[in-house]
C-alpha cells in the first residue's frame, strides 16, 4: 500500500468523526498511511486505499466493537456503505449504538 494513488490523498477536508474513523481502519488494516492523509470521498477498496476483502473484515470487527453494532458480510448495501470513508462513517453514526 505504500504506492498509493493521487485520489486516495487528502483532498477533503474529514471531519473529526471520518477522522477518528481513519484512524480505527489505519489501525486494524496496518495502513502504510497516516488517518489524515485518507481522502473522505476515495474509495476504500480497489483503486483507492487498496483495502481488500480481509481488511473489510478487519474494519467491520473493529467497528462492531467500537460503536455497537455489526455489519454484516450479506448486506446488500455494502458496496454502498464501504465505497468510501464518508459513507461508511455516515453509516456507522446512522447505526451506532455507543
Amino acid at each position: 500500500m505504500g504506492n498509493l494513488p493521487p485520489e486516495a490523498v487528502l483532498g477533503t477536508q474529514q471531519s473529526a468523526f471520518e477522522l477518528e474513523l481513519a484512524r480505527l481502519i489505519a489501525a486494524a488494516t496496518n495502513l502504510d498511511l497516516a488517518p489524515e492523509q485518507i481522502d473522505p470521498a476515495a474509495p476504500l477498496f480497489g483503486q483507492g486505499l487498496g483495502l481488500d476483502s480481509i481488511d473489510m473484515l478487519e474494519v467491520a470487527l473493529a467497528v462492531s466493537q467500537r460503536y455497537g453494532f455489526s455489519l454484516r458480510s450479506d448486506d446488500a448495501d455494502n458496496r454502498t456503505v464501504f465505497a468510501s470513508l464518508r459513507n461508511l462513517a455516515a453509516h456507522i453514526d446512522k447505526h451506532r449504538t455507543k
